[in-house]
């Protein structure tokens, strides 16, 4: 496997669990307070590094306690910190409520917003160069995900952007990504003039849309496909789409299909969310191999 380089956001998570979600000017209980890694970045990238992908990792962390942790736990993970980077702003948060078999995520930036093309090591575009895939996503300045998309376009190298915070980008910047990977919400603020059926015809064999419990949609070119998610009883559903994305690409650079690639992801997001965390439960390929709905056909080395 050639290089797979993912380039976003690192960041600690603080989790609150409660039984009511506080409505204007209202005090509840939680029922729970706890703190995790993640960032949309360093999850995909962990969840590439459980299955033994060894990536490399670009981003941005303070030079505090919370930045200090999240190296360390990266080099845990086998990944390469060579372009991860320490700025003077405070390392990035996201403060998520659990409720209700369900998230909601408020994400705090700081040093992630550091990840600018000033910033970037000049070797990092001969990384990108050398990479079979590049995964991108929202917790970075945009000015950067369309630069490097550009770059990787005009060198022929596989961009996977998963729109997460969900914002607007240009239908020529569309055209120039390998695999989108939105979930509905996403879907409906990148195509607002679309249905999700007029979106993947229009986006065949690049745009899948991820439905939670519900499964995943693509087009093949001919019809629309849904992939049936796996029907498991959550425990945390953080960290789930990353944990698709992270498996889904790494069955990508192992050559499967798209169907098959994206069955994969569904697997290793099933067992993530049966874990605490976004990064807790993300599967190793040998726990991914013990699940009954695993498939020998897949062949993973």
């Amino acid at each position: 496997m050639k290089n797979v380089t993912v380039v976003g956001s690192l960041a600690i998570d603080n989790i609150i669990s409660t039984g009511v979600i506080p409505n204007a000017g209202e005090t509840v209980f939680g029922t729970s307070f706890d703190t995790a890694f993640g960032g949309k970045g360093a999850n995909q990238t962990v969840a590439l590094g459980r299955l033994g992908a060894r990536p490399f990792m670009v981003g941005a962390v303070g030079n505090d306690s919370n930045g200090k942790a999240i190296i360390e736990n990266l080099k845990k993970n086998q990944i390469n910190l060579d372009f991860v980077g320490t700025v003077p702003q405070a390392t990035g948060t996201a403060h998520i409520i659990l409720y209700d078999d369900d998230n909601r995520i408020i994400v705090v930036p700081s040093a992630n917003n550091e990840v600018t093309l000033d910033n970037l090591k000049d070797d990092f575009w001969s990384l990108l160069k050398d990479s079979e895939l590049v995964i991108l996503q929202n917790e970075i300045p945009q000015v950067t995900n369309e630069a490097i998309i550009n770059y990787c376009y005009e060198h022929h190298v596989n961009v996977l952007l998963n729109p997460a915070p969900a914002r607007k980008i240009s239908e020529e910047l569309i055209e120039k990504i390998t695999y989108l990977t939105p979930n509905e919400h996403e879907l409906s603020i990148l195509f607002p003039h679309l249905t999700r059926e007029a979106a993947l015809a229009k986006y065949p064999q690049k745009l899948v849309v991820t439905l939670g419990s519900k499964g995943v949609y693509f087009h093949d070119g001919k019809h629309e496909i849904l992939v049936p998610a796996f029907k498991v009883k959550p425990t945390d559903t953080t960290g789930a789409g990353d944990t698709f994305n992270g498996a889904f690409a790494y069955a990508i650079l192992k050559h499967l299909d798209l169907k098959n690639a994206i069955k994969f992801g569904n697997l290793a997001a099933s067992i993530s969310v049966q874990g605490f965390g976004a990064q807790g439960g993300m599967p190793t390929l040998e726990k991914m191999k013990e699940s009954e709905f695993y498939e020998k056909t897949w062949h993973f080395e």
